[in-house]
């Protein structure tokens, strides 16, 4: 039997057997492409993938692990008649609370909502085994198996613990020593927390917008120009919009999510993984300029990115299970210390135009975390238009907030060029 406990961050992720934490990931297609072609795709798929062959089980140290089911059914295939072009959004919302518990079913659902001639397809799988990168790479060999139907995809082994990507030199019994201490210091931290009921009580949701061509590439260059991210304009407009939308209960901070594949190369582009380091960004000296403002923020990004051990993370991280629950209970409870969780996912490398169809556009992914703080921004680039989701809980942030910051962000941006 094939199997592996789930790591810090996946089995936070998972958060319990009673609470689905689902990724959802929309492609729009313009031409006809055949059910059975789609069905071909998710068997190869599947077979290439060992996290979508697998079941979540409890074993006896109450652990959850991954356990790859060889005879493992196919993935579901659930089509819905397409009514209009906000379909996928609506579906992308009942989506976020599907569960994933049957013992033979895979941790994964492909959504087709048919049109005649126009097409979402919806790629919906647990966070727990999946970051941007993975659900992207499903949606390009998906759309690549609907254009040649006869390609075959190259199977990958189960990693079987952090260990396989720990580098030479590294020494487990030094580091147990800082692991002990770390461990300490967060039962303390633990102990000392005020413990709340607070709980989000209200309705999750998503807002959905574009910039158009033009204002994506006048961005695009202003940013080059000037010698600054996209990522670093992005993230100083919505700290200043949370700042002139909130007032004083704005946090001055992002948490920008870091794609781990930058830091440890065994983990390969076309392979699912869950994990993904953070880095918090805050402006500590505020100017009227945003572009001022984003330079600032580019210079904080790139001196924490140097300091980002992704294999030491992913070690330590293993040694803090026994505060897991004590971890998940936090999050669900605290309302952190930063505004927004900023996940720019860059631009996404797939071809507009296949044989049979067309890839109109590419939706950002949405996701409905079940923490108070469930503050989201996801967004991608593709077809030279940036696409923006917005997510949140109308009892955190109420969603006459939400898009007053979104008009706020579209103003800021746009003032930029």
């Amino acid at each position: 039997m094939i199997e592996r406990k789930l790591m810090l961050v996946e089995r936070i992720m998972y958060v319990d057997p009673e609470t689905p934490l689902n990724c959802i990931f929309t492609a729009k297609i313009q031409g006809k492409i055949a059910e059975e072609h789609i069905r071909n795709a998710l068997v190869k798929i599947q077979r290439k993938h060992p996290l979508l062959r697998s079941v979540i089980e409890m074993m006896d140290t109450k652990q959850p692990h991954f356990v790859v089911r060889e005879g493992m059914e196919s993935i579901p295939l659930h089509i819905v008649q397409r009514q209009t072009d906000m379909d996928w959004l609506t579906a992308s919302e009942r989506e976020w609370y599907r569960p994933f518990k049957t013992d033979n079913k895979p941790l994964a659902q492909l959504v087709w909502i048919k049109g005649e001639d126009v097409s979402e397809l919806l790629w919906v799988l647990p966070h727990c085994i999946c970051d941007g990168t993975s659900i992207v790479t499903l949606m390009r060999e998906l759309l690549s198996l609907l254009d040649d139907p006869n390609q075959e995809l190259q199977p990958y082994p189960l990693f079987k613990s952090v260990n396989d990507f720990l580098p030479q030199g590294f020494e487990p019994q030094k580091k147990s020593r800082k692991a002990k201490r770390y461990l300490l210091f967060a039962r303390l931290f633990f102990f000392l927390q005020r413990k709340s009921r607070k709980r989000n009580s209200g309705k999750n949701y998503a807002i959905h917008w574009k910039l158009d061509t033009e204002t994506t590439v006048a961005l695009t260059k202003v940013c080059k120009m000037q010698g600054i991210s996209v990522h670093a304009v992005l993230c100083t407009a919505f700290i200043q919009a949370f700042r002139e939308v909130r007032g004083k209960l704005a946090k001055n901070k992002v948490i920008s999510p870091v794609d781990i594949r930058h830091f440890i190369p065994e983990i390969k582009q076309d392979h699912m993984f869950a994990f993904a380091p953070t880095v918090e960004l805050s402006l500590k000296k505020r100017k009227e300029n945003i572009l001022a403002n984003a330079n600032a923020i580019k210079s904080e990004l790139a001196q924490k990115m140097e300091k980002v051990n992704a294999q030491e993370l992913l070690w330590m991280g293993e040694q803090m299970h026994p505060l897991v629950e004590r971890m998940i209970t936090m999050l669900k409870s605290s309302p952190g210390g930063h505004d927004i969780t900023l996940s720019n996912m860059g631009k996404i490398q797939m071809p507009n135009a296949y044989k049979n169809f067309t890839l109109e556009t590419l939706y950002s992914p949405t996701v409905a975390f079940p923490w108070l703080n469930s503050n989201t921004l996801v967004t991608t680039t593709f077809n030279q238009q940036m696409d923006f989701t917005f997510m949140s809980n109308g009892d955190f942030l109420p969603k006459e907030e939400a898009i007053k910051i979104k008009d706020k962000v579209i103003g800021f941006l746009t003032l930029s060029l």
